[in-house]
C-alpha cells in the first residue's frame, strides 16, 4: 500500500519541481523522505521496548514505539504541502499482533490529496511545453550563433574590437545551450532516482561548468552594454586597452564567483550533485552577480537611449519628427535583446511570484535571446551583407571569367597575374557600399 502511494505521489510532485528549479523531479522528495527514513532508523536502535509495538519506517511515516491498546496519531509527512494546503493526520492501532493499517486509508486521502483539484495533467503538460520550447530555442540559437561565429571569423573585414565583443557574446550564448542540453540528458533523460544519492564528481562538474556558462553569459551582455555605453560617452579612447578589460570581465569575474561558489558546497553543503537550488548565503553567491549584471545593465540601457534621443534632437539631424521616432524605436529594440533587458521584469521578485509566467519569459523567451541576437548583429549588419554580397559576385565573376579564359584563351597559365588584377578591379565595392567602421556601431543602432 505505502508503495503503491510513493509510486503516484513521487512522479506528480516531480513534475511539479521539474521546471521549477535544477532539480531532478524525484530528487527533491527522494531525499526529503531518506532523511526521515536514515533519522527513524537510527532512533530504532536505540530503542529498548520488549512490549508492544516497536518503532517502524512504514516507507513514509516513523512511528514511535507503543503500549498495546495505544492508538499512535500522526501528522501526514511534510512533502504533501507541495500537493495540498489541508495536511491532516493518519492513526495506527497498537494491538497484541502489532500494528493495525493506517486509517483513514490510503495516506493519500487522510493527507488532502485530491486527483480532481490537484493541477496534476495540466502541470505536467505545461512544464512539458517549457522543456519543449527552450530546447527549440537553444538549437535555433546554437545554428544561428554557430553560423554567425564562422562568417565574423572568416571574413577579415568583419576583424575589429566590436565584433570581437559580439563573437565572445555569442560564444557565451553558444556554451550556455550546450550546458543546457547536457545537465538535460545528465538530470532529466534518466529514470532512475537512485542517482539522487550519487554525488560523482563528474555530475559535479557538470553543475559547475552550467553554472559559469550562464553567469558568463549574464557578463557578456554586461560587456555590450560597457562598451556600446563607452563608445558613445568618450569619443577617443584606446579599443585595444578596453577590449582585454572586457575579456577579464566577461570570462575572469564568474570565474572567481564560480571558483569561491565551489569551494563552499565542497566544504559546507556537499550534497548530492549539486544541483539542488537552496534558498541560502550560499546560493547568494551566484545570484547576487548575475542581478548586479542586470540592474547595471538596465540603468546603462536608459542612458544609452537618453544619449540617442540626445542625438536624434541635435541640429546635424532631420526635423522630421515620425523619422526621429521610428528610429529611436528601432535602435531601442535592438538594444533590448542585445542587453538582456526582459530579465529585468522578474530578476528582483521572489522565486514564486508569477512563477508559470517567471519560467515562460526566462526560460522560453530567454532561450531565443541567442537567435535574435545572431540574425540582428550579424545576419542583418550592413557590413556583414556587404562583405557576403563582395564575396558572392567575386565568386561568380571567377567562374565566368575563368570559364570564358578557358575556351578562348589557352595560354591562360602565362596571364594569371592580369586575370586575377582584372577580377579584383571587377570586384570592388562601390563607394556607397563602403563604411567607416568606426560609426558601424552607431549606424547599425539608429
Amino acid at each position: 500500500m505505502e508503495y503503491a502511494v510513493l509510486g503516484v505521489v513521487v512522479p506528480l510532485l516531480g513534475c511539479l519541481f521539474s521546471a521549477a528549479s535544477s532539480t531532478h523531479p524525484e530528487c527533491s522528495i527522494m531525499q526529503e523522505i531518506e532523511e526521515e527514513r536514515s533519522q527513524c532508523l537510527a532512533e530504532l536502535i536505540g530503542d529498548n521496548q520488549t512490549s508492544g509495538c516497536r518503532r517502524q519506517w512504514d516507507n513514509i511515516t516513523c512511528w514511535p514505539e507503543a503500549e498495546v491498546g495505544e492508538v499512535v496519531v500522526r501528522p501526514c509527512p511534510k512533502y504533501f504541502r507541495f500537493l495540498t494546503t489541508f495536511l491532516g493526520n493518519v492513526t495506527r492501532n497498537c494491538t497484541s499482533q502489532g500494528w493495525t493499517d493506517v486509517y483513514p486509508a490510503p495516506y493519500a486521502v487522510a493527507c488532502g490529496y485530491d486527483s480532481n483539484s490537484t493541477p496534476g495533467e495540466e502541470q505536467t503538460a505545461f512544464y512539458g511545453t517549457v522543456k519543449t520550447g527552450y530546447t527549440i530555442g537553444h538549437t535555433l540559437s546554437l545554428i544561428a550563433l554557430t553560423a554567425a561565429m564562422i562568417i565574423l571569423c572568416l571574413f577579415r573585414k568583419l576583424h575589429c574590437t566590436r565584433n570581437y565583443i559580439h563573437m565572445h557574446l555569442f560564444m557565451s550564448f553558444i556554451m550556455r545551450a550546450i550546458a543546457v542540453f547536457i545537465k538535460d540528458v545528465i538530470l532529466f533523460e534518466s529514470g532512475e532516482s537512485e542517482h539522487c544519492f550519487v554525488s560523482s564528481v563528474g555530475c559535479k562538474a557538470m553543475m559547475v561548468f552550467f553554472q559559469y556558462c550562464v553567469m558568463a553569459n549574464f557578463f557578456w551582455l554586461l560587456v555590450e552594454g560597457l562598451y556600446l555605453h563607452t563608445l558613445l560617452v568618450i569619443s577617443f579612447f584606446s579599443e585595444r586597452k578596453y577590449f582585454w578589460w572586457y575579456i577579464l570581465i566577461g570570462w575572469g569575474a564568474p570565474s572567481v564567483f564560480i571558483t569561491a561558489w565551489t569551494i563552499v558546497r565542497i566544504y559546507f553543503f556537499d550534497v548530492g550533485c549539486w544541483e539542488e537550488i537552496v534558498e541560502s548565503s550560499f546560493w547568494w553567491i551566484i545570484k547576487t552577480p548575475i542581478l548586479v549584471s542586470i540592474l547595471v545593465n538596465f540603468i546603462l540601457f536608459i542612458c544609452i537611449i537618453r544619449i540617442l534621443v540626445q542625438k536624434l534632437h541635435s541640429p546635424n539631424v532631420g526635423h522630421n519628427e515620425t523619422s526621429q521616432y521610428s528610429r529611436l524605436a528601432k535602435s531601442t529594440l535592438l538594444l533590448i535583446p542585445l542587453f538582456g533587458i526582459h530579465y529585468i521584469m522578474f530578476a528582483f521578485f521572489p522565486d514564486n511570484f508569477k512563477a508559470e509566467v517567471k519560467l515562460v519569459f526566462e526560460l522560453v523567451v530567454g532561450s531565443f535571446q541567442g537567435f535574435v541576437v545572431a540574425v540582428l548583429y550579424c545576419f542583418l549588419n550592413g557590413e556583414v551583407q556587404a562583405e557576403l554580397k563582395r564575396k558572392w559576385r567575386r565568386w561568380h565573376l571567377e567562374r565566368f571569367l575563368g570559364s570564358d579564359m578557358k575556351y578562348h584563351h589557352p595560354s591562360l597559365g602565362s596571364n594569371g597575374t592580369n586575370f586575377s588584377t582584372q577580377i579584383s578591379m571587377l570586384t570592388k565595392c562601390s563607394p556607397k557600399t563602403r563604411r567607416c567602421s568606426g560609426f558601424q556601431a552607431e549606424f547599425s543602432l539608429v
